[in-house]
């Protein structure tokens, strides 16, 4: 098995390539980050308060350089995706093995952060078909969390049509015991 943390994967399908977060990639993010419409779709329970909203290309380039730190810690790996047909960044995935004290332990823990004109149930359910299958040996887990907010509307159909359920159990936050919800969770 590969070591995600020495060796980052590229994944890739006709649409999509997936590879490890670049400095390089700070403008394109940063039209992501700084989308009022997709910020409300981001994760970012657990984050100490970052609501991942970034409108200037330092507090991007500062975001890019703290998800690489994090990378190569070994706690996260963090994605920029790629799109083919416009050839340029649209959006982020972190990916993890969580391990904690509740319903969401040794779970592929994946944020999912795009464009606003990328949420739609075909783009979302194009990068799960590239994401989910390697995961849980990429990751050693049985079974991948995402988080979908009621407003998500076009997430959460293609979460559902992937095969994701929704979980009525909570995150527990690892810094302050803050309990999050809107989790779907697909098994292996």
């Amino acid at each position: 098995m590969t070591d995600v943390y020495t060796s980052p994967p590229v994944l890739e399908n006709d649409r999509y390539r997936l590879r490890l977060v670049s400095r390089e990639d700070c403008a394109d993010l940063l039209r992501v980050y700084s989308d009022e419409k997709a910020v409300p779709f981001f994760n970012s329970d657990n984050c100490g308060g970052d609501d991942f909203h970034y409108t200037t290309e330092e507090r991007m380039m500062q975001a890019i350089d703290f998800w690489l730190r994090e990378y190569g810690c070994r706690y996260y790996i963090r994605w920029s995706i790629l799109d083919k047909r416009e050839g340029c960044a649209v959006g982020t995935v972190e990916l993890f093995n969580r391990q904690a004290e509740d319903a969401f332990t040794d779970c592929g823990l994946l944020r999912l952060d795009l464009r606003s004109d990328h949420e739609t149930r075909e783009e979302i359910s194009c990068l799960l078909s590239l994401i989910i299958p390697p995961m849980y040996d990429l990751f050693g887990c049985e079974k991948a969390a995402t988080k979908a907010v009621p407003a998500a509307k076009e997430r959460i159909v293609a979460l559902t049509a992937y095969g994701f359920t929704p979980s009525s159990d909570k995150l527990i936050g690892g810094h302050d015991g803050a309990e999050y919800g809107d989790y779907y969770v697909i098994y292996k």
